[in-house]
């Protein structure tokens, strides 16, 4: 017999089914036993009344234990009296798949009854809880939800290597690796080859992938390494098509959410998902700043003033919410030493942004700079000409206008949720005091 998911049950009423799961739940009184069943989709309850004809299947019960796993096979019935779903399913036969033999480290029911270093020390465990179990669930929809939305456009989905022979970027914050007799690299991005891929005419391309950072970090936001949502595409004529391109990327991907999601997202996450309705607000750096000022009292030092600070970033939030009614604001015009070498500027004003999403920063995206003479005149700037030299090959021969920005899924995961931390967040976290499990 196929497997029916617990979801799919109400098909099947006065059907011989098989349901496979986890026991989540055993109550054993005197005349009965209640035997809950949990899978990825849901619960169910399955009845056995203690008598002769049901001897075998009532010791089966009361000898496993909870978290132990089971394939059942029964007749599914509508039970109005059950409180669970309304339905019960009477077993002809119960198969105990595997034993829970020891008690659990944590109490997967109440993910708030332990620590969080607990908890990852025992994440395969910790994953059964709902609460993180639809976190996942609603990630996966996310990213396939994008991915979907770029292949309409004619995107390529391309795969960038992870070991580079030189540190890419900037040159810092990169996991170095003995890789034979020399030395490699963790890539901190698939940005060289993402622009590799303009070079050779690819037009239109992204990226899922991992991406490994360097950061000696321990905020609720930073990882050594996450997966990146990153694309490239060509024949741009500003970075403002850059930005018109990530603005409906975002919008169509909550849009999905919400109509699948919203309505969990707001009972189990307290967040409700809003979808924009309106074109994302723009503001320069230097008048953000300005504003701030004037709207919140807040005050930096120039030298501040290059760059977001975290302060900056929750604000410029708060005032797109009260101006705009927007989640989102780019933030545009960053003096040239704060970015990348390989950005286009004009008048020594970087062609690209910053977009901050519930007062975090979520993208730095850009046009690039793709004339060979000027990628290397700023790559010398930077102290970057030998690092970088095959990179600069990708230029000699033509490269079309071109532009991008990466994502980082865990990141945006934390946002949507509102979870307060990005370990909670991934399926497993690495920061610089874990690698396990």
């Amino acid at each position: 017999m196929e497997r029916i998911y617990i979801k799919d049950l109400n098909k099947y009423f006065n059907k011989e089914v098989e349901i496979k799961g986890f026991i989540d739940n055993i109550r054993d009184l005197q005349y009965v036993q209640f035997v809950i069943i949990r899978d990825i989709t849901g619960k169910v309850q399955v009845t056995i009344e203690k008598d002769e004809q049901n001897k075998k299947l009532n010791e089966v019960i009361s000898n496993t234990t909870l978290e132990s796993t089971v394939k059942v096979n029964g007749k599914l019935l509508e039970s109005p009296k059950v409180k669970l779903n309304g339905m019960e399913i009477i077993p002809s036969s119960i198969e105990i798949t595997s034993i829970s033999n020891q008690e659990l480290p944590i109490n997967i029911k109440d993910k708030n009854s332990a620590e969080i270093d607990t908890r990852l020390d025992n994440r395969y465990l910790d994953l059964r809880n709902e609460y993180n179990l639809n976190i996942f669930k609603i990630q996966s929809k996310m990213v396939e939800t994008m991915r979907k939305f770029l292949y309409d456009l004619g995107f390529i989905e391309i795969h960038t290597p992870k070991l580079i022979g030189t540190a890419s970027e900037s040159g810092s914050e990169v996991f170095e690796v003995k890789y034979f007799d020399r030395k490699a690299y963790l890539a901190q991005s698939p940005q060289f080859y993402k622009q590799m891929a303009m070079a050779s005419g690819m037009d239109k391309i992204f990226e899922v992938g991992p991406v490994f950072r360097a950061e000696n970090s321990n905020t609720n936001r930073h990882t050594t390494e996450f997966t990146g949502f990153d694309l490239e595409f060509s024949y741009i004529d500003s970075y403002e098509d850059v930005m018109e391109l990530e603005e409906k990327l975002l919008t169509t991907m909550l849009k999905e959410i919400k109509e699948l999601y919203g309505d969990l997202i707001k009972e189990m996450y307290g967040r409700e998902v809003m979808v924009p309705t309106t074109q994302f607000p723009r503001i320069k750096l230097k008048d953000l700043y300005q504003v701030l000022e004037q709207k919140y009292n807040y005050k930096v030092d120039e030298e501040a003033k290059v760059d977001l600070t975290t302060e900056a970033e929750k604000l410029a939030y708060k005032y797109a919410m009260e101006t705009y009614n927007s989640e989102f604001i780019f933030v545009t015009d960053f003096p040239k030493d704060k970015r990348a070498f390989y950005h286009m500027r004009k008048n020594g004003v970087l062609q690209g942004y910053d977009l901050i999403w519930r007062g975090v920063e979520i993208t730095t995206g850009a046009q690039r700079e793709h004339r060979y003479e000027i990628l290397k005149n700023q790559a010398e700037e930077k102290g970057l000409k030998e690092d970088v030299s095959f990179y600069l090959d990708f230029f000699k021969y033509g490269c079309p206008p071109h532009g991008g920005f990466g994502l980082g899924v865990d990141r945006l995961t934390m946002l949507l949720l509102d979870i307060p931390s990005l370990k909670e967040a991934m399926f497993l976290f690495r920061g610089p005091n874990r690698l396990n499990p």
